[in-house]
């Protein structure tokens, strides 16, 4: 069977692949393949840098030809390393044998024993790994958040000063600003982006078992620490100085965590989308020939939101276990975390399907504000914190019994039983006046407007 979008497995290679195939160039295997092939070509680079007295041969004039293997690696050549590791049985040691082949036709054949000199398989995943996260983060998952943040703000600005009723435990609570309340999540995803950028993406490289005891029998002369510390930095790495035959994840589950956070939030956000929605805050836009129910006609579905809390749900669900299991490896080494990382690309891919899922419900929403006002109208009894708290610095006494006894009588509460109380209340005219002047339309504090 040929694979196709309508056979995949996965929906992510299906339904969704239009929506997250950038990732592919990321965290495919052909992706994953080209990462490795990038790490060995420079960390040979570096060899010939020192220079070993063995690759002083080497005329640095190859090395833009060394550095075009990974930067044009196509699908063809990813066949090749296929190919080869059906002989190996090994896919880190198929790339080892596909570059040496590579140096052999660029005329260096005699230099290519030093191709993965001293590492271990390690070496090269754990690093090529982080370099495939750091770049999908940079060109891909930080473009697509950064533009949920931008519409929150704007909208925050377009609906800042129209006043809502809240909701706390699901009824009528002192009012807000709806612009204020989207503001929020604005604010918290910022948050959480400001925490992931001061996580450092960590790699390890120190041979078989972190000791570099391959390179220190062979060159005991050279500072391999120090040699390792700058090529790691010099690939936008940090080298994690004491690791047993693998990287220990600590900092990359650290990541996982914070998307899964921001995730939490972005899932918080569509389910207040949705409950608006409901209660018919917001319009949906009409899409033309879209279908919002195979039944009911006149329906238009939150859709959007819907999917984009799904496609949340799986993604943290990965992130979740990624972030558990990797830190842990029995002894210095077990081969738990491989299949965990051939599948990084899948929480990503959640992700940023369910952010466009958001961006296309948010872009298809408009606010009802008759309905906002109507119901804040519908709901007076939500000054009468306003008021008792007015009575408190009066000195009048027990203002708080006094507001409950009637707002809690279970007769409708409207502007005229407000006016109606404060009227014949024994306080100064001057306290009537400010309690004259509490509306659920006014009475919504302050915050700052930072947008």
């Amino acid at each position: 069977m040929e694979l196709n979008t309508l056979n995949a497995i996965s929906p992510v290679d299906g339904r969704y692949r239009r929506a997250c195939e950038e990732l592919a160039l990321h965290f495919s295997e052909e992706a994953l393949m080209r990462y490795r092939v990038m790490v060995e070509v420079e960390y040979f680079i570096e060899l010939c840098e020192i220079p070993l007295a063995e690759l002083k041969q080497v005329d640095s004039a190859i090395f833009p030809k060394l550095r075009k293997i990974y930067h044009d690696f196509n699908f063809l050549d990813a066949q090749k390393i296929k190919e080869i590791e059906k002989v190996t049985n090994h896919d880190v040691k198929a790339v080892e044998y596909f570059l040496k082949d590579k140096f052999s036709e660029l005329g260096i054949g005699d230099a290519k024993e030093f191709i993965h000199f001293g590492l271990t398989s390690q070496d090269i995943n754990n690093t090529a790994i982080p370099l495939s996260i750091v770049e999908a983060n940079t060109i891909i998952y930080l473009p697509a958040i950064k533009a949920v943040c931008a519409k929150l703000e704007q909208l925050s600005l377009l609906w800042w000063d129209i006043p809502m009723l809240a909701r706390t435990h699901g009824q009528p609570a002192s009012p807000t600003m709806l612009g204020k309340e989207i503001y929020v999540f604005h604010h918290r995803i910022k948050t959480q982006l400001e925490l992931l950028n001061q996580i450092s993406s960590s790699a390890k490289f120190g041979g078989a078992t972190g000791n570099f005891n391959a390179h220190v029998v062979a060159y005991p002369q050279i500072d391999w620490i120090t040699f390792s510390d700058k090529f790691i930095d010099r690939l936008g790495l940090k080298r994690s100085a004491y690791t047993t035959q693998i990287e220990h994840y600590d900092n990359m589950a650290a990541i996982f965590d914070t998307l899964k956070r921001i995730n939490t939030i972005l899932t918080d956000f569509s389910r207040d989308m949705w409950a608006y929605i409901s209660m018919n805050y917001f319009s949906q836009h009409v899409v033309a020939n879209e279908v919002g129910s195979s039944a009911m006609p006149h329906k238009v579905n939150p859709i959007d939101f819907e999917n984009a809390e799904g496609n949340f749900g799986i993604a943290n669900a990965l992130f979740e276990h990624f972030a558990a299991k990797l830190p842990i490896s029995r002894l210095q080494r077990d081969l738990t975390d491989s299949t965990v990382l051939r599948n990084i690309g899948v929480p990503y891919a959640h992700t940023l399907i369910g952010i466009k899922s958001l961006l296309k419900g948010l872009n298809k929403v408009s606010v009802n504000e008759h309905i906002l006002h109507a119901d804040l109208d519908e709901n007076w009894a939500v000054v009468a914190e306003g008021i008792q708290t007015i009575l408190r610095r009066a000195g009048y006494p027990n203002p708080y019994e006094a507001l409950k006894s009637l707002t809690r009588t279970g007769a409708k509460i409207n502007k005229d039983v407000i006016a109606k109380f404060i009227s014949e209340l024994d306080v100064a005219a001057d306290v009537k006046e400010d309690l004259a002047k509490l509306t659920p339309f006014n009475y919504t504090g302050v915050q700052k407007k930072t947008i």
